[in-house]
C-alpha cells in the first residue's frame, strides 16, 4: 500500500511538472507575438504615449517623451512629416518608420 502511494504521488508530481513547463514554454510566445504585432501596428502621434512611441524603430524613451513634450508645447502635429521638428528625429528615423505613422 505504501508503495501505491508513493507511486501516485510520484505521477502527480510528475505531471505537475509537465503542466508547468508547458505553461511557461508558451507564455513567451505569446508575448513574443504581442510585441511583434506592436511593432507593425499604426501609432497615431497625436495621441501615442511614451511606450507607443517607443515601438517605433529608432525612437527610445528619451526621443518619446521628447515627442510628447513637442506636443504639450506646440498642439498636435498637423502632418506625419512635423515630427522631424522634435529634436533627435531627423529624416532616417521618420524614413524608416513613415509606414507606421498616422495622425
Amino acid at each position: 500500500m505504501k508503495s501505491l502511494v508513493a507511486f501516485l504521488s510520484a505521477v502527480i508530481v510528475s505531471l505537475s511538472a509537465v503542466t508547468f513547463v508547458q505553461a511557461e514554454s508558451t507564455a513567451p510566445v505569446k508575448a513574443q507575438s504581442q510585441v511583434e504585432a506592436s511593432k507593425s501596428a499604426q501609432v497615431n502621434i497625436n495621441t501615442a504615449d511614451v511606450d507607443a512611441l517607443m515601438t517605433l524603430k529608432g525612437v527610445g524613451a528619451k526621443k518619446a517623451e521628447a515627442i510628447v513634450a513637442w506636443r504639450k508645447a506646440n498642439g498636435k502635429f498637423t502632418s506625419v512629416e512635423q515630427l522631424m521638428d522634435v529634436k533627435g528625429i531627423g529624416e532616417s528615423i521618420f524614413e524608416t518608420n513613415k509606414s507606421r505613422l498616422s495622425l
